[in-house]
């Protein structure tokens, strides 16, 4: 990437932040029929529930085609006869099977509705095969706007991708494109030219050699989301190393182009730095089944559970950029470290909606800090986080509308991790905030989940009713505003642009000593000894101030 395009990729991240989930590049605010039926669990997915996926794909470079089939196994929960599959056109299902007989499918653009033959009795694991092929969406930016990436390496091999969040797996291979339901296991079988190799998610089981292709067989065997099942082609070289983690030893392997190996082994050490730090913050590595993968891709990274993929140019930073403007963004390669993080909150911890995608990326973005603070002291940890609020831009709720497949504003990356920096100061307690975070991931393992959740379970680890203030941050543009008035030996001072009953309380600094005010709406006044005396409020605290 030349250095100029580089610096246009970081102004696209830094102005659009908020579009990292693919193929939501454009806002859309008048909903449609498809966008219900992709958003929301319709009576079609309601009734089943996922188990198990056997992906059996071939990957054809010259043509930029995929055939094959999806095996889905499922458990019948209500008695009911129509399933729903997504896939996108202009992917196409050619035929599906269940128990040998041929079923009629009726086509929805993106939905497809399955009639069954068979008795479907409640407890009952059944399975199909969906059979499909086609010319998937070829990615115009991955991974922002998502779906296959044809590439080639330097040496002329193709070099091929996925990346579908927000837009779909469903761009690519049929299953129940919803975040509710998590297939427990998964098998994905890809066949390429035999000269190159694919890496997906989870643990290699074979290696087939079929004429002038191979297929490779990955096992995974913890539940997975859809966007986070990946191929990944190229003409790979590998290397690992063994992790002494908290659940024991834990393999992370490599996957980088030929050319790319010695520069991968030195580069690729922030994997295991980012896993020491992230296991002490936020428990446990969560796939230890699966082990963990970093694989490098043509496009700069996505959070592909147990095979983050990576295209970040073995620079530190993002793009060799720092995005907080303090110089501790350069400490760290952003992409190891981000789409690393995301696999305790969005692969371990997964919303249920897309609409709650800041339980993703919030807390995402707020474990960059978190790394700087377990190898740089909290100082540095602050710094960054405070030096990311130039990116907020407060254009919308961080949470978005429910049932429509439609995530909320990109303000959940640094709004969202500044918010939690600031829950930090009220908790006023960094080990029991290290709990919480460990709790989170503990208590909702392997999980999806809502936001009433994250923030219920948070208000109670805390001792805090919390309702107010994630009313204020994820539902409102508000900043909270501390107006404020000196003279005549008082300081008088009171919140403003505050939701309902918000009464947080922050930490100020008075002639250079260091106390709590508790503002409300109405206004608050202290007598202090002198006429002339220093105000400021801690910086660690998200709000605005206003001097009257």
């Amino acid at each position: 990437m030349t250095r100029l395009l580089g610096i246009l990729v970081i102004f696209l991240f830094s102005s659009t932040i908020k579009v990292k989930a693919q193929g939501l590049l454009s806002e859309k605010n008048n909903f449609t029929r498809q966008d219900t039926l992709r958003g929301s669990i319709t009576p079609e997915r309601a009734w089943w529930d996922l188990t198990y996926y056997h992906l059996d794909i071939k990957v054809d470079p010259d043509n930029k085609f995929i055939s094959g089939k999806n095996t889905i196994q499922y458990k019948v929960l209500q008695d009911y006869s129509v399933m729903q599959i997504d896939l996108q056109p202009p992917m196409k299902i050619t035929k599906i099977i269940q128990n040998g007989k041929e079923l009629h499918v009726r086509d929805e653009e993106n939905a497809h509705f399955i009639t069954l033959i068979d008795n479907q009795k409640i407890g009952d694991i059944n399975s199909l095969d969906v059979y499909y092929e086609g010319h998937p969406k070829e990615a115009i930016n991955a991974p922002w706007d998502g779906g296959l990436s044809w590439k080639k390496d330097a040496n002329g091999n193709d070099f091929i991708a996925t990346s579908c969040q927000g837009l779909g797996a469903s761009v690519w291979w049929p299953n129940k494109d919803h975040m509710y339901d998590e297939v427990d296991s998964m098998l994905i079988s890809v066949n390429v030219p035999k000269d190159l190799m694919d890496v997906s998610n989870g643990r290699l089981r074979s290696v087939e050699q079929f004429g002038d292709t191979k297929t490779y067989n990955w096992i995974v065997k913890n539940p997975i989301n859809n966007y986070g099942v990946n191929i990944n082609i190229g003409d790979y070289v590998h290397f690992s190393e063994k992790y002494d983690g908290e659940n024991g030893f834990l393999d992370m392997d490599y996957y980088v182009l030929r050319d790319n190996l010695e520069k991968a082994k030195e580069h690729f050490k922030d994997a295991p730095k980012m896993m020491k730090a992230f296991e002490y913050w936020f428990g446990p590595y969560p796939f230890y089944k699966d082990g963990y993968k970093l694989v490098e891709v043509p496009y700069l990274g996505m959070e592909h559970q147990s095979s983050v993929t990576y295209g970040n140019h073995y620079s530190k930073g993002y793009l060799g950029s720092d995005l907080s403007g303090t110089g501790w963004g350069l400490k760290f390669d952003f992409i190891i470290i981000h789409e690393s993080g995301h696999e305790w909150f969005a692969n371990n911890i997964t919303d249920k909606d897309i609409a709650d995608m800041w339980i993703h990326e919030s807390f995402t973005a707020y474990s960059e800090n978190l790394f700087l603070d377990y190898y740089y002291g909290k100082k540095a940890s602050a710094e960054y986080v405070i030096g990311t609020r130039k990116k907020i831009q407060n254009d919308k709720p961080i949470i978005g509308p429910y049932n429509v497949n439609k995530e909320g504003s990109g303000d959940m990356y640094y709004k969202g991790a500044n918010m939690l920096h600031t829950l930090r100061q009220l908790i006023e307690d960094d080990e029991k905030w290290r709990q919480i975070l460990r709790g989170l991931n503990k208590t909702f393992y392997h999980q999806t989940v809502t936001t009433k959740q994250i923030e219920d379970y948070i208000s109670e680890q805390s001792g805090i009713d919390l309702t107010e203030f994630f009313n204020q941050y994820l539902r409102t543009t508000k900043i909270p505003t501390l107006e404020y008035n000196m003279e005549n030996n008082q300081l008088k001072y009171r919140w403003t642009n505050i939701v309902d009953k918000f009464d947080m309380p922050i930490k100020v600094n008075i002639n250079d000593k260091e106390q709590w005010i508790y503002p409300q709406s109405e206004w608050k006044i202290m007598s202090l000894k002198n006429k002339n005396f220093s105000f400021k409020v801690d910086p660690n605290f998200y709000i605005d101030t206003k001097k009257l």
